[in-house]
């Protein structure tokens, strides 16, 4: 299993540059960012990209309903991201969802030549992203789950005779009492949203439930090691207690690979 990292989009600048570049150093193999309204994750990315050479950058996720096609192409070009390292992850919520992850994804690919993850929260959508997409995203959900997910995944790859694609799964890492108390704050943000809601309901469990919520850097890496034989990729979402360089770059030590 391989892992990368993960920060808020509009985390500080000079934040974002020194954590990707301990991310590569370090021996992460992705360094991810999301894409926030407030914030241009592609626009975020690009930092990234201009700090390392080798680690693949994810965008989990821009969602089509509020960005479309075209707009993400030219964001990806007036970034001059890197399209052998790019990981573009998209994404949308209900009503027409199947249907317009589905176009994006063939518009996309008729402009761009780099790899597309689909972010998947129910049986539908894994189903698809197993027939169209390079990757799949998931996100707040347990390693017991995520083999669930993977099941629905793998049948819609056979369905459609391809390979199923690589899976990764965010997973929010919080370090230390104020960052596990914003941790908590965040699930209940997202548990008001319908969709993740219902996700929630099908699991049962709360958000928390699904995230490492460590007081020390040792308990972060068996924590990690639960998902093992999971997914293919965990992506660690960092949350941190007052969004320092030294609370990152804490986090990405006790986070380290292998």
């Amino acid at each position: 299993m391989m892992s990368g990292f993960a920060l808020f989009a509009g985390t500080a600048p000079e934040i974002l540059r020194a954590s990707a570049r301990e991310a590569e150093a370090l021996g992460f193999a992705s360094f991810w960012v999301n894409h926030p309204g407030s914030t241009d994750g592609l626009a975020a990315l690009a930092q990234a990209a201009r700090e390392t050479r080798r680690l693949e950058l994810g965008v989990g996720v821009i969602p089509l309903h509020t960005r479309g096609p075209g707009s993400i192409v030219q964001g990806v070009r007036d970034g001059a991201l890197p399209l052998d390292r790019l990981l573009l992850g998209v994404g949308s919520p209900n009503p027409h969802s199947l249907s317009r992850v589905r176009n994006g994804i063939a518009e996309l690919r008729s402009h761009l030549s780099t790899r597309f993850i689909v972010a998947a929260l129910g049986p539908q959508m894994c189903r698809l992203a197993g027939e169209i997409a390079d990757g799949v995203l998931f996100n707040w959900l347990t390693p017991e789950h995520a083999r669930l997910s993977a099941d629905w995944v793998r049948a819609g790859a056979a369905a459609a005779g391809r390979q199923p694609p690589k899976l990764f799964a965010y997973v929010r890492v919080a370090l230390g009492p104020a960052a596990c108390d914003r941790l908590l704050e965040e699930g209940a943000r997202y548990a008001a949203i319908p969709a993740y809601a219902s996700h929630f309901a099908r699991m049962g469990v709360k958000p928390e439930e699904t995230a490492i919520a460590a007081q020390s850097p040792e308990a972060i890496p068996p924590a990690v090691a639960k998902w093992r034989g999971a997914v293919d990729e965990v992506v660690l979402r960092a949350i941190t207690g007052a969004d320092t360089i030294e609370e990152h770059l804490a986090l990405l030590g006790a986070s380290k690979p292998g």
